[in-house]
């Protein structure tokens, strides 16, 4: 801005800013017009800013979307922890684009914050690659890498968000303001394909890919790194051709330097004598021009909206957390496909892309033409709405899968099966008075019993007596257990007897959609199982029982078993999703070797398409409050307080995050029960949002351009910043 310009009321800016003579500034030299792509008016510099987005949005969206099932799976955190630690990473990647922006504006640029941020994000990604390989030290070691990877990760993918679509816009001349939001639309499609693609693919490269004998956590992390490398080799090779901007200031410090001064000098002159102020913010008159404070008051009342928006970010991004536990207790067969239970989350980005065209062109013009009024305000309540009937509809089918879970010990209280695996029928009686009721059957040779039965004991471990019937053979036996677990009695031949054995079945009778094998062998020899490629186990001779492994979902019609002298082929048949089966090797006379095949857990009935509307209902949500939320904010924003905006709008998803850390971790619900808190909860922030909408008054663009002191630029160096006066020619 030249200082001497005339305005219109005649008044010209001075601003004295040094007592020594300022040398003239060389002129610069003519800007050379950048490339175009094919002719058109969009320059080829954003060629490479969008691959660089697309590249990105695949590796962070494609990292967290197997990121709550390595919690579970691979470090072995429970539920709540898992979901607290992916929340707490969720709101970091919120709260660093602040420090990003502030690094772009105030120091390095926005090319140069880009570059050496996306280093600090490759890093990130290395660190949490080398944290999901089982054969690098052990779970402290996992844990840490895990957490320090996070961590430079959440620095990397916030310090960039500010900068990248900015820098974009930034490619393009003034007079190209048309291709411009051009750009940005198709920018914007580079997040969603990016997105839409990487919560695809990673779930496959985690679940279909073995390493080391389990899921592929290692390969699933380390794909998303590769196309982050990719993604900064793409954006630095077009480092020529940028247009780069030089820091401009951080007009985030200077609104809260604002406030801060008007606050303080608010506090300091108190006095009754002191004439008050119309508005809050007037108070910093003193040190601020006009036209930042009526921006800082336009900026606040917007603000003020804000307050309760992170409410309904904590529901939406539990897709990522709750939703995906909720899953992986469901069955993914679909018939045409079979779907991993994080690959549902596929489905929140391919709606979106659905949905944002049916809204605009559909819905709303529909609505419009029945002479609704349906504001802005309006569509953001009733996209909360819409996210608690999400939830609602979520509670209903979490306690449908309960009511299909077997139920669980309590204290002294075991749950025991018999296995009878001799020629003939066994009768199994138990000896205590209060359970002499159970198991009095008789139990055919290679059948288990149909359920479990519930023994009580007098203390957290007994020893229990048996009685077993067996031909003319009358015997009794001993064995102990302890309380809240599930056994095994399994009965077997001891030459022209029996014998029995108590085996301890899994910890819990639910797999966490995982699905287990273990096998008996009743062969006099050592039987090695290959399972896959990675995984095999080695079975014991004269009934050895293996340790439950952890397979693939799928088909396994000839497995290769081999014992010191023999080759064989074993079908175990369909294993199913979240299901826990024992197999018991036997050679048959005239059948030869095979498996007898037995489920300890059965698998998941209730089908993963029931997901379908929560997340039709939460991603249409989405779409009437974040796009219609964005689009009424910047239009009541001024011009100069869109980076302020998008900094409140991104800290509103980080504090969102940290509700649902709060309430997992110190709930102590049951699910259903917390997915109807959550829905109860932002009903209620829905309510106070709209009698908070009802008295907003929207402010009309032009209202917002004052006249106003115009502000002459900090001079830095040897220069002395002087306020800015008014002197009439």
């Amino acid at each position: 801005m030249n200082p001497f310009q005339k305005n219109e009321s005649k008044e010209t800016l001075f601003s004295p800013v040094s007592i020594e003579d300022v040398p003239p500034r060389p002129p610069s030299p003519p800007k050379k017009p950048s490339p175009k792509i094919c002719g058109s008016n969009y320059p080829l510099s954003i060629a490479f800013i969008v691959v660089n987005e697309f590249c990105e949005r695949f590796s962070y969206y494609g990292m967290k979307a197997v990121l709550i099932l390595y919690f579970l799976y691979f470090l072995h955190w429970n539920e709540d922890t898992s979901t607290s630690i992916y929340h707490a990473f969720s709101s970091l990647c919120y709260f660093t684009p602040i420090l990003g922006a502030a690094i772009a504006d105030s120091w390095l640029g926005k090319f140069k914050t880009i570059i050496y941020l996306s280093l600090v994000y490759v890093l990130g990604h290395v660190i949490k690659s080398l944290g999901a390989l089982p054969i690098l030290g052990g779970q402290v070691v996992h844990t840490v890498l895990s957490l320090v990877g996070l961590s430079l990760i959440a620095l990397g993918t916030g310090g960039i968000k500010p900068c990248v679509a900015a820098f974009g816009g930034d490619q393009f001349e003034e007079k190209h303001a048309e291709e411009r939001t051009r750009y940005f639309s198709v920018f914007y499609l580079s997040i969603n394909a990016g997105s839409l693609i990487s919560t695809f693919i990673t779930p496959m490269l985690r679940g279909d890919v073995q390493c080391f004998g389990e899921d592929c956590y290692a390969l699933a992390f380390g794909v998303p790194g590769l196309l982050m490398v990719i993604a900064l080799a793409v954006f630095a090779m077009g480092s020529k051709i940028y247009n780069k901007p030089p820091p401009e200031g951080n007009i985030v410090a200077q609104v809260f330097k604002c406030i801060w001064f008007a606050i303080s000098n608010r506090f300091k002159n108190r006095s009754g004598d002191i004439p008050k102020r119309q508005h809050w913010l007037d108070w910093a008159a003193e040190k601020y021009p006009k036209q930042l404070i009526m921006d800082v008051k336009a900026l606040t009342r917007v603000l003020f909206l804000y307050i309760p928006l992170p409410m309904f970010w904590a529901l939406l991004d539990q897709q990522g957390s709750r939703w995906t536990l909720q899953a992986i207790r469901m069955n993914g067969n679909l018939g045409f496909f079979v779907l991993q239970p994080d690959q549902m989350q596929v489905l929140n980005p391919l709606l979106v892309l659905i949905f944002i065209p049916l809204f605009d062109f559909v819905i709303y013009r529909l609505v419009s033409k029945c002479g609704i009024n349906f504001s802005s305000l309006r569509k953001m309540a009733v996209g909360m709405i819409l996210a608690c009937l999400a939830f609602a509809v979520a509670a209903a089918v979490e306690i449908k899968i309960n009511e299909m879970t077997p139920a669980q010990p309590g204290p002294q209280e075991v749950f025991l099966q018999v296995l009878n695996l001799a020629d003939d029928d066994v009768k199994v009686t138990v000896v205590e008075n209060e359970n002499n009721s159970l198991l009095i059957e008789s139990i055919n040779s290679f059948q288990k019993t149909p359920r479990y039965s519930k023994l009580h004991l007098k203390t957290k471990s007994q020893n229990f007596h048996f009685h077993l019937k067996y031909h003319n053979l009358s015997l009794y036996t001993e064995h102990s257990v302890q309380e809240k677990n599930w056994y095994s009695l399994v009965i077997r031949e001891d030459g022209n007897s029996i014998s029995s054995m108590m085996v301890k079945d899994t910890e819990s009778k639910t797999t966490n959609g995982m699905t287990t094998v273990r096998f008996v062998n009743t062969l006099h020899k050592d039987v090695n199982i290959s399972l896959s490629k990675d995984t095999s186990l080695n079975v014991g001779e004269d009934y050895g029982v293996s340790a439950y492994r952890t397979v693939q979902r799928g088909e396994y019609p000839a497995v290769h078993c081999r014992t010191e002298d023999k080759n064989f082929s074993l079908n175990l048949g369909l294993l199913d999703f979240g299901a826990a089966y024992l197999f018991v090797i036997t050679n048959n006379t005239n059948e030869g070797l095979k498996a007898w095949k037995t489920e300890d857990i059965p698998a998941n009935k209730m089908s993963i398409a029931w997901q379908l509307p929560q997340y039709a209902l939460v991603t249409a949500g989405e779409v009437m409050f974040s796009v219609t939320g964005l689009e009424f904010s910047y239009s009541q924003a001024p011009s100069s307080m869109k980076s302020v905006l998008q900094a409140a709008w991104l800290l509103t998803i980080a504090v969102g995050n940290i509700i649902v850390l709060v309430v997992a971790q110190f709930s102590g619900l049951v699910q259903w029960a917390e997915f109807i808190l959550f829905s109860c909860l932002l009903l209620v922030i829905c309510l106070i949002f709209s009698i908070m909408g009802y008295y907003y008054v929207p402010v009309k663009t032009e209202d917002m351009q004052g006249p106003g002191d115009k502000q002459i630029p900090h001079i830095q160096g040897n220069m002395i910043n002087l306020e800015t006066k008014k002197t009439k020619l």
